[in-house]
């Protein structure tokens, strides 16, 4: 079995899950693999060295006109031979399937990476008009599966499989024997951007202050410079500057999360919050926004709290159950590490996208090309 990823040379969340299920299906007796990037402003000539040093075959395709990156990534397909195509994110998964459908791969997949994509209708028409020549949709959540099929993508082959973390680097051994052993403080790890809910958490904390609670909050994360500085503004303008710390990018998350008793991601929407699962992984309280692909990752008051959408109080309320209830978090922290180690693994996702190759093809029809 040959198999062919291609997805944006950008590095996102979408980059790593590709190059995760690469290295995955490399394990595979008889399994060859291509990763194939669409170059952007930010494709790193070193982090693609770095992907070939791990043995991976990498190849990279233009970025200057949609037609070129087809016509490369065919040339690619023409002369590799793949018996199975997988494009990821939008709108790479327009490209990639329609130089797949042209060379005539008969194992055509669509990974959809986020429930929120910025369709245009032209955009929607051109990944519609791919449909009858596609296996699988596949959201990385039932909220992306449930926002596929919103979309009009045939529900029947909308399937969900869950992204999933490297588990090895949250091992028994990084995590506090006692919950006494964290910091009482507050993280959140998500790049600053326009589906992150940064100022609603920054409001929550200072309603925590009018309840005497004055916890930490931790910000890491780049991302837009701008909405940092927004952020920053918030917290000037609530007489915060005390309690809120931006880290920027940090290297050592795993490390960090196992010190903290608290996450919360505030978020509008989501894909599949891998920031999220590792907070589980390393046990900490979680707490996640009631938003599109976030809300199916907690189970309310068994492994964490859900609140509202946007919602301050809500939020502010939630922080201080776990804050003054260290027991109560504990809890919730033991059991999320217990959910994240069964269900999130990257290896059951490598088998949950390895086992479609092994079911009879699907009929197809070819797609209008353009």
């Amino acid at each position: 079995m040959r198999i062919l990823h291609f997805v944006t040379g950008g590095f996102s969340g979408a980059t790593q899950v590709a190059i995760d299920l690469c290295l995955a299906a490399r394990r595979t007796p008889g399994t060859q693999v291509l990763l194939v990037l669409r170059r952007k402003r930010n494709t790193s000539a070193a982090r693609v060295q770095a992907l070939r040093d791990q043995g991976l075959d990498v190849r990279v395709v233009s970025n200057w006109l949609h037609v070129l990156t087809v016509r490369e990534l065919r040339r690619i397909i023409r002369e590799w031979r793949p018996d199975a195509v997988f494009a990821h994110g939008f709108s790479d998964h327009i490209w990639g399937r329609q130089a797949a459908v042209a060379e005539g791969v008969p194992r055509i997949f669509h990974v959809e990476h986020n429930s929120r994509e910025r369709y245009t209708p032209r955009r929607l028409q051109q990944a519609l008009a791919l449909a009858p020549a596609t296996q699988a949709s596949i959201g990385v959540s039932e909220g992306v599966r449930a926002a596929l099929i919103e979309r009009g993508f045939p529900p029947e082959r909308c399937i969900a499989i869950p992204n999933g973390i490297a588990l090895e680097k949250f091992p028994d051994s990084l995590i506090p024997a006692q919950w006494e052993e964290r910091e009482p403080a507050i993280l959140m790890a998500a790049r600053f951007g326009r589906q992150k809910d940064h100022a609603t958490l920054i409001r929550a904390l200072a309603l925590l202050q009018q309840q005497g609670l004055r916890p930490t909050l931790y910000l890491a994360g780049d991302g837009s410079a701008g909405l940092q500085r927004q952020a920053q503004r918030l917290v000037q303008s609530l007489g915060l500057q005390d309690q809120v710390v931006f880290l920027g990018k940090v290297a050592d998350v795993p490390q960090r999360l196992a010190r903290m008793q608290v996450f919360v991601l505030a978020t509008h929407w989501e894909g599949m919050p891998l920031a999220l699962v590792e907070a589980m992984a390393a046990g900490c309280a979680c707490i996640t926004s009631d938003a599109p692909g976030a809300r199916e990752v907690l189970h309310h008051q068994h492994d964490g709290l859900i609140v509202p959408h946007a919602d301050p109080d809500a939020l502010a309320h939630a922080l201080a159950q776990l804050l003054t209830r260290p027991d109560h978090a504990a809890q919730f922290g033991a059991q999320a590490r217990c959910t994240a180690l069964t269900r999130y693994g990257r290896e059951q996702m490598g088998q949950r996208y390895q086992a479609l190759l092994e079911v009879p093809l699907l009929p197809t029809t070819a797609a209008p090309k353009g």
